[in-house]
C-alpha cells in the first residue's frame, strides 16, 4: 500500500496500523493521500480500467465457483443468508458489523478528516473513501465540500412540486416528491438519450449521483421548515461541510448538534447492498434508471417500518414508556413494560438485525456521543437501561438470533436532546445519509457494467414437487 504524506504522518499511521494490523490487513486500496490532487472525477477515472479488468479476470477464473447452498428457507424468508450481490463499497459481517471500504467505524473516526480536532468525521471524507477506497487528506475533504456546495442549487420546480402536496403529507412523501422533480435534469437520462458507448455510462452517473448527494440535504431541510417551521426556509451557509450544513438549514447550529450530524450521516451512510434501501437502488438502477429514479425508488423502501420507519417507531416507544412510568422508571418497572409490549404481539423497536449477531456499531459509537455530550439525559439513560433489560428478555423469550440493539435504538434519542423531536421526520435525515452510500455505489455499477438484475422466482408448487423430487 502506498502512503503519500510527511514522514511524521506517514509514522502516525504506520504506527496506528501495526496497531490494527488483523483488521486493516484485507484492505486493498487503503491509502493516505496528499492534498495534490482535489480532483475526484480524475482519480476515479485512474481507477476504474484496473477495477475492471479485476472483475473481468474473477469473472473468467472463477465465474463457476459455488459460493453456498440455496434452501426453502432462503427462497420464502426473504433471501436472508443467500449471497447474490456485488456490492463495493461497504461489507457487513455479523460479529464485527458495517466496514466501509474495509474500515469500521471506530478506525473512520481515527482516520477520516473532522471539522474540528478530534471530533467526529465529515461525511465527505466517507464519500470520498467509499469512491476511491482512499483516505482522503483534510484539503481533498475541504475540497469535496465546496464542490458539493457548487453542485446544491435546487431549480424552482421541486419547490413547487413539493408544495403541490397537502402539509399534513408524511415528510418521506414530500422528500420522494422532490427527488423525483429533481430527476428531470438528470445527466444520465440526456446523455442516454443522444447515445453514448455503455463503457462512459459511469460518467454521467457519477455527475448525476454527486448532483443528488449535494441537493438532498436542501430538499430535505425544505420538507422539515414546510412542515414544522411554518416554511420559514434557512439558507445554506457555505462556509460549512456537509453536516454541519444540513443541521444549519434544519435550523439546529449547536456546535455539539453539527457534531452529531456529522457522525450520523456517516454512519448511516451504507450498509452493505443487502437491505431494502440499497438493494431497490442497485435493482432500478440495473435497468439503466438514472440514479434519480433509483434513490427515489430507495426512498420508498426506505419509508417502510421494517426499514428506515424504525428510528421513528423507536422513540415513540421510549416516550409511551416515560408517559406510562415516568423518567425515573426502575429495572423492574422496565422489564413489566417491555413483556407487556411484546406479549401484546408488538416488537420492541430498536432491537434485532437480519445479519449482525452482536451489538450494533452505529449503536456503540452514538452512545459513547451520547456518554461524552449528554450522559445525564434521562432519555439516554433509559436508553442504557433499556441495554440491559432487553437484551436478556429477547433471549429468554427464544424467537430472536440478535437480541442486541442497532442503530435505530440510540439516534433519535440524541436528535431529541437537541430539539430535532419531531420523529416522524426522521426517516428522511436516514435518506439524505443514504444517498452517499447509494450513489457511490451506483457509479461502481455503470463503471463496472453490472448486469440487469433478474433473479428466478418459483411458485409453492414448484418447491413442493422440487422437495418431493429431492427426499
Amino acid at each position: 500500500m502506498a502512503f503519500f504524506r510527511s514522514v511524521a504522518a506517514l509514522s502516525k499511521i504506520r504506527s496506528r496500523l501495526a496497531q490494527q494490523s488483523s483488521s486493516l490487513g484485507s484492505i486493498r486500496w487503503l491509502q493516505i493521500q496528499t492534498a495534490s490532487d482535489l480532483d475526484l472525477r480524475a482519480q476515479l477515472k485512474d481507477l476504474i480500467p484496473e477495477q475492471q479488468e479485476r472483475l473481468k479476470k474473477l469473472k473468467s477464473e472463477h465465474g463457476k465457483v459455488q459460493l453456498g447452498n440455496i434452501t426453502v428457507d432462503m427462497v420464502i424468508g426473504g433471501m436472508r443468508g443467500m449471497t447474490g450481490l456485488l456490492w463495493e463499497t461497504s461489507l457487513l459481517d455479523p460479529d464485527e458489523g458495517i466496514r466501509f471500504r474495509g474500515l469500521s467505524i471506530p478506525e473512520c473516526q481515527k482516520m477520516l478528516p473532522s471539522a474540528i480536532q478530534g471530533g467526529e468525521p465529515l461525511p465527505e471524507g466517507l464519500l470520498w473513501l467509499l469512491l476511491t477506497g482512499k483516505v482522503p487528506s483534510q484539503e481533498q475533504a475541504d475540497a469535496l465540500s465546496k464542490e458539493l456546495h457548487s453542485r446544491s442549487k435546487i431549480p424552482d420546480h421541486v419547490y413547487k412540486a413539493i408544495d403541490a402536496l397537502p402539509v399534513t403529507a408524511h415528510p418521506m412523501t414530500q422528500f420522494t416528491t422532490g427527488i423525483m422533480a429533481l430527476q428531470v435534469e438528470s445527466e444520465f437520462q440526456k446523455a442516454y438519450d443522444k447515445g453514448m458507448p455503455k463503457a462512459k455510462f459511469w460518467e454521467p452517473t457519477y455527475e448525476d449521483s454527486m448532483n443528488l448527494i449535494a441537493r438532498v440535504p436542501v430538499v430535505a431541510s425544505y420538507v422539515y421548515r414546510r412542515i414544522y417551521k411554518d416554511g420559514k426556509v434557512i439558507p445554506a451557509d457555505d462556509s460549512l461541510d456537509y453536516g454541519a450544513n444540513f443541521s444549519h438549514m434544519l435550523g439546529f447550529d449547536d456546535p455539539k448538534m453539527l457534531e452529531l450530524m456529522r457522525l450520523y450521516v456517516t454512519i448511516h451512510s451504507d450498509h452493505e447492498g443487502g437491505n431494502v434501501s440499497a438493494h431497490t437502488a442497485h435493482l432500478v438502477a440495473s435497468a439503466l434508471s438514472d440514479p434519480f429514479l433509483s434513490f427515489a425508488a430507495a426512498l420508498n423502501g426506505l419509508a417502510g417500518p421494517l426499514h428506515g420507519l424504525a428510528n421513528q417507531e423507536v422513540l415513540l416507544w421510549i416516550k409511551s414508556v416515560v408517559g406510562e412510568c415516568g423518567e425515573n422508571i426502575t429495572t423492574d418497572q422496565l422489564k413489566d413494560y417491555v413483556w407487556k409490549t411484546l406479549n401484546s404481539g408488538k416488537v420492541v423497536p430498536g432491537f434485532g438485525h437480519g445479519v449482525l449477531r452482536k451489538t450494533d456499531p452505529r449503536y456503540t459509537c452514538q452512545r459513547e456521543f451520547a456518554l461524552k455530550h449528554l450522559p445525564d439525559d434521562p432519555l439516554f439513560q433509559l436508553v442504557s437501561k433499556l441495554y440491559e433489560v432487553v437484551p436478556p428478555i429477547l433471549t429468554e423469550l427464544g424467537k430472536v438470533k440478535n437480541p442486541w440493539p442497532n442503530v435505530d435504538a440510540h439516534s433519535g434519542v440524541l436528535l431529541n436532546y437537541f430539539g430535532l423531536s419531531e420523529a416522524r421526520y426522521y426517516t428522511v435525515l436516514f435518506g439524505v445519509s443514504r444517498s452517499i452510500g447509494i450513489g457511490s455505489q451506483l457509479v461502481w455499477d455503470r463503471a463496472l457494467g453490472l448486469a440487469l438484475e433478474r433473479p428466478k422466482s418459483v411458485t409453492m408448487e414448484w418447491l413442493e414437487n422440487y422437495c418431493k423430487k429431492a427426499a
